[in-house]
């Protein structure tokens, strides 16, 4: 398929008061990312974190640092952000419609990384022209739990989105997020999701090294299997 198996502990799993040592162990364990969600209170419901704590971190590491934007003005993080020194921005198409060609342009100007995410409740087609796109986003985030909170129970039903994806443009990078663990993984990584967003079963775990080593393995056995 031409991608690489990217997993990405979320960090909004992790001990906030101390997220240099956390965004560390993580790697030091095996992980690929950082995932960061930033969510703004309005597109849903929590507030987390924002460009300041992306600058705190980013002095303490050179990891690539996975930004979610759960939020109803996305535009308005980008320059934010990429002095920041966030890696990847995803954005979610249910707030871009009107302006996502700008908002890509913009991401990719600030050195970022483009992606676009989807509730579980958004069709899929509504990414397709972003993926198509002469200027197009680099990443797809399938949501398998509503987005907002962590710890929710994985939604197997929004494997069909991945499998769509995955037939359709074979080397994009295709990202899981919500409910991802050791009894989940086989059914993301099979459907063709490579890159793998965890929370509380990496955080949570006795050996997270442990998991996130048998998600990579799962990715990749998959993937040999296309």
């Amino acid at each position: 398929m031409g991608v690489t198996p990217k997993i990405a502990p979320s960090m909004l799993s992790s001990d906030f008061a101390n997220l240099a040592s956390e965004a560390n162990r993580m790697l030091d364990f095996g992980a690929d990312w950082l995932h960061m969600d930033i969510m703004d209170g309005h597109f849903v419901p929590n507030l987390t974190i924002g460009a300041p704590v992306i600058e705190s971190l980013r002095k303490h590491t050179k990891a690539y640092l996975d930004c979610h934007l759960m939020v109803t003005n996305p535009i308005d993080y980008v320059e934010p952000l990429g002095k920041a020194g966030a890696s990847g921005f995803t954005f979610h198409v249910e707030v871009s419609k009107e302006n996502w060609q700008e908002l890509i342009q913009r991401i990719k100007s600030k050195g970022m990384r483009p992606g676009v995410a989807l509730k579980p409740g958004t069709a899929i087609e509504e990414v397709y022209p972003l993926v198509d796109s002469e200027n197009p986003v680099e990443m797809v985030l399938v949501m398998t739990v509503e987005p907002g909170f962590g710890g929710q129970k994985f939604m197997p039903e929004m494997m069909d989105k991945v499998r769509v994806l995955r037939k359709m443009y074979p080397s994009l990078d295709i990202e899981v997020d919500g409910g991802l663990g050791p009894s989940t993984i086989e059914m993301a990584a099979s459907a063709g999701a490579n890159c793998i967003v965890a929370g509380s079963s990496v955080f949570g775990a006795p050996e997270p090294a442990a998991v996130i080593s048998l998600m990579r393995k799962s990715v990749l056995e998959n993937q040999e299997k296309c």
